[in-house]
């Protein structure tokens, strides 16, 4: 035997002999600890266990469960995200593998044969085609910044913090090559969101941005605040679909000194909002906060809740039916939201999916005949097309997207939110992760996905024969119980005749902004 060869042996005995000694040591380790009874009853072994538990979400998606068993987003759900945001073929093969003949609540849009007034048949191939909000967002109320939106999608509220800050600069870089908005969430305005994209400011329970040293709310800080940077609205947040009533929770490994400054809270502390605001404890009171802060910014202002007890909408129906007061618009959140932290119950079973919660609220104000008088936006996994246009044809205005503009810029539904883990650098402060997302690329990932998803509601607003999306009605789409029955969405929710559609005179300035669009287009 050569020196060579008894060298090689000599360290593969040596790298043996380490191991079976680590083993041992986790063995002993295993055999005497008193804490996982598992662990001492199968040593080594055990650890196996953990392991696969640990690493189940990623073995569920990509192994175990069809194309439309995972939850919350299926793979088609996903792949469909992936491939529009890459702008690769986000065509599918074959026909539809959703089990049509025996699910119960699935959606069936009924084309028409022949289009519409206005409706064209030449243009929406195109994935950069505009497609602005139906009405003015703070224009029935005459506030002195109200603006149309230049996109029926747009950013939901996901904080800095809970999110990195390359993936809020890819969100704003990416909503600013949309033409669509970023709402900053609770969590303030940080320097990631100032790259260009404009903002919706989201007023949370602690007032991040807006308070004084005190945590109480400060006018003058909002003013100033929201006149150094881009924002066009503003949003007071009661509550939100995943963790209703609840207040935002930011666990205090997130809690860098750029996040503590921010929010003006301590470094490396758990950071949970109260549950309730404290500038106001009414709906008369907070509509006299709506006013003040609207006369004071000039911006539109609205309110986003998930919908639970009915009576503060109807108090709000009442208030607002003189129209001395009222909110610009309403961000209707769906209990099946995404948040980065909730305990269990939270996420689960408090707060109405967002179809009974939002039909709930609209029909209180269609019923007043309120519903010209603001914007409708709904929330809630409404970033894909067949939910989203679902909500239009119920009444919404424009649709939130953020779990789906999440994927977009990377996010592979690991379900490490609240660890500071994300493997993607998404949902972490952590260095470790962050370093690998960047946002000069992922802000064209954002973009695609917006253009890709309004594209496609202009293609099935053209196969019903309609110019905009918002023209669908509750009439058009029917909800199946397998092959057994169907419903319309009017039937099934008791819309009244005229309910989740457009009055005439914002229909017919949809008619002609449209109109414009097309001929700009064709030019």
């Amino acid at each position: 035997m050569d020196e060579g060869t008894r060298r090689r042996r000599g360290a593969g005995a040596a790298v043996t002999g380490l191991a079976a000694a680590a083993l041992g040591g986790v063995a002993v380790h295993d055999l005497t600890q008193r804490k996982h009874a598992l662990l001492r009853n199968f040593p080594v072994i055990g650890h196996f266990r953990y392991w696969v538990e640990t690493v189940g979400p990623e073995l569920r998606q990509y192994i175990v469960t069809s194309n439309d068993e995972e939850r919350p987003f299926s793979r088609d759900q996903r792949r469909w995200i992936y491939a529009s945001c890459k702008g690769e073929n986000n065509y599918f093969g074959f026909g539809t593998d959703n089990d049509v003949e025996h699910s119960s609540g699935y959606p069936i849009i009924k084309h028409r044969t022949f289009a519409g007034p206005g409706a064209s048949t030449s243009r929406h191939g195109s994935e950069g085609v505009p497609l602005p909000s139906a009405k003015v967002l703070g224009g029935p109320r005459g506030r002195r910044h109200a603006f149309r939106p230049a996109s029926v999608v747009n950013v939901s509220g996901m904080s800095f913090g809970a999110l990195s800050d390359p993936a809020i600069q890819a969100l704003n870089e990416g909503s600013a090559l949309a033409g669509c908005t970023q709402n900053t969430g609770e969590g303030s305005i940080a320097p990631a969101h100032r790259h260009g994209g404009d903002l919706v400011f989201q007023i949370g329970t602690a007032y991040f941005g807006c308070r004084d040293e005190q945590g109480r709310f400060d006018l003058g800080r909002l003013v100033d605040l929201v006149q150094s940077a881009p924002v066009r609205a503003i949003e007071i947040k009661l509550s939100q679909g995943a963790k209703p009533g609840l207040g935002g929770m930011l666990p205090g490994a997130k809690v860098d000194a750029t996040i503590a400054r921010i929010r003006g809270i301590p470094e490396g502390v758990d950071c949970v909002s109260p549950s309730r605001h404290t500038a106001f404890d009414d709906v008369d009171s907070m509509l006299d906060f709506v006013e003040t802060i609207a006369d004071a910014t000039g911006l539109p202002v609205g309110i986003k809740s998930a919908v639970g007890n009915l009576g503060f909408w109807d108090d709000l129906v009442e208030q607002m039916v003189p129209r001395t007061r009222g909110v610009d618009f309403l961000t209707i959140d769906g209990g099946e939201g995404g948040t980065g932290a909730a305990p269990m119950i939270f996420a689960d079973s408090v707060a109405y999916p967002f179809r009974i919660a939002f039909t709930e609220v609209y029909k209180r104000f269609a019923a007043a005949g309120l519903t010209d008088d603001l914007t409708f936006i709904g929330a809630g996994k409404l970033g894909l097309p067949e939910n989203a246009l679902v909500a239009f044809a119920l009444g919404a205005d424009l649709v939130n997207v953020g779990r789906e503009a999440m994927l977009s810029i990377g996010c592979i539904q690991a379900q490490k939110c609240h660890t500071d883990h994300c493997p993607v650098g998404v949902a972490t402060q952590n260095p470790r992760y962050t370093r690998g997302l960047d946002p000069t690329l992922k802000k064209h990932r954002l973009a695609g996905y917006v253009l890709a998803l309004r594209r496609d509601l202009l293609k099935v607003a053209e196969a019903v024969g309609v110019v905009h999306p918002g023209l669908i009605t509750a009439d058009d789409i029917d909800i199946l119980d397998g092959q057994r029955s169907k419903v319309s969405l009017r039937e099934l929710y008791g819309y009244e005749p005229g309910w989740g559609e457009l009055g005439k005179g914002v229909r017919q300035e949809l008619f002609d902004v449209m109109a414009t669009l097309g001929e700009d287009q064709a030019s």
